[in-house]
């Protein structure tokens, strides 16, 4: 069985980030050290992958017309799973595993996270754009699947708005149960991960699987999903947000369950800050520092807010660059901002610390142990990442 190597474990760009940059921070916040002969114990994620749901895809998308594959799969992602002996075996086994609902899971302690999520409001989009996806640019073997399925030519709004409407929706409170709108887009991001494998591993020659894995592994995948929990929680926290201990529990065990629900491993998927920094940790130890992919990724993330239609005038859309930039400064190591190409703007500062300041006094306001304050919060914050969604779906081809 093919195993990851910590290529990168002795190179600048690792040290300067677990030693002084943001990875300090999440070692300092989680009060832990990491050996790197732990690595091991994570490596063969770097090879493997999703074969059910490639499986699936393989008897559906690549072998029906589309319009058909499409129905079988909204069929079964229903709430009644159809009794029929015509389906293929792949996707009966595929769907039998999403429905069931495994004994660990709480829903409770998962809309606790889903709460969190909405009750930050315009604060969670911030740190999902310019600290989360742009921060996870950085890592250059982990963007290749993007390069090579085409994400330049289709450009960041599209990718934006995807995003933004999978994060909204499964960050809802209730949303991933079984038939649910939000468990149909899981079931549809599970099996577009496959396709775009399957489509790389048959038509690009130079895949390096040595270096990058391969495509869409479990471990890359994980790392993904802690952009949600663990360096989500982390950029919060930059913007001044207090986040108690059930919120955070809380926002592990959603992700671990969308994540179950994607096909990862459960044994490894994490359940608190410590585990996930561990992770972390052990994979960035694979990644190369930001490359050309990088910064073509990154520019084409700065570039949507001039392209993008929601803003009328063309001052508008400046504004709204400058004021990402600024965030992308304050929230990520200067040495990624540089890698990355993203200049640092006049005043940089200020848009950051009006933000800050202005969520110290909301919190105030809003005291989240105030049951009918924090619902007011939720409900408010809610509100805002709808109608950004809605901007976007307006607006994007």
């Amino acid at each position: 069985m093919k195993k990851a190597q910590p290529l990168f474990f002795n190179h600048p760009h690792f040290r300067e980030y677990w030693n002084s940059g943001n990875g300090k921070e999440l070692l300092d916040w989680a009060n832990i050290s990491v050996n790197i002969r732990d690595f091991d114990q994570y490596a063969h994620l770097y090879h493997e992958i999703d074969e059910l749901a490639d499986e699936t895809v393989k008897e559906t998308y690549l072998k029906l017309p589309y319009p058909e594959a499409s129905k079988l799969i909204r069929l079964c992602s229903g709430k009644n799973f159809p009794i029929d002996p015509v389906i293929p075996e792949s996707v009966n086994r595929l769907f039998l595993q999403m429905r069931e609902v495994p004994a660990w899971f709480n829903p409770n302690l998962a809309n606790k996270g889903a709460r969190l999520c909405m009750r930050t409001g315009t604060n969670a989009l911030i740190v999902l754009r310019d600290f989360t996806l742009m921060g996870g640019y950085d890592y250059a073997f982990l963007n290749k699947p993007l390069i090579f399925t085409g994400a330049l030519k289709k450009g960041a709004v599209k990718r934006l708005k995807d995003t933004l409407e999978f994060w909204i929706g499964v960050t809802r409170e209730n949303a991933l149960e079984v038939g649910s709108d939000a468990y149909q887009l899981i079931v549809r991001t599970r099996l577009m991960h496959s396709y775009a494998r399957l489509n790389i591993q048959q038509h690009v020659q130079n895949w390096d699987f040595e270096r990058w894995g391969s495509p869409l592994n479990f471990w890359d995948m994980i790392a993904t999903y802690t952009g949600f929990s663990l360096v989500f929680l982390q950029g919060l926290k930059k913007l001044g947000i207090k986040i108690s201990e059930e919120e955070e529990i809380g926002l592990f065990h959603l992700w671990k369950y969308v994540g179950y629900l994607l096909g990862i491993p459960v044994p490894y998927l994490p359940e608190n800050r410590q585990q996930s920094v561990r992770q972390l940790y052990l994979w960035s130890a694979t990644q190369d520092k930001a490359d050309g992919d990088s910064t073509q990724l990154a520019k084409a993330l700065l570039d949507e807010n001039i392209e993008n239609t929601i803003y009328k005038y063309q001052f508008q859309r400046k504004l709204l660059l400058n004021l990402h930039k600024s965030m992308n400064w304050f929230m990520l190591d200067a040495k990624i901002n540089a890698r990355l190409g993203i200049q640092r703007v006049s005043l940089a500062k200020i848009f950051p610390y009006l933000v800050v300041g202005a969520n110290r006094i909301s919190q105030q306001i809003f005291n989240t142990e105030n049951e009918e304050r924090y619902q007011k919060l939720v409900s408010v914050g809610n509100r805002q990442q709808l109608n950004v969604l809605r901007d976007y779906m307006e607006n994007t081809p």
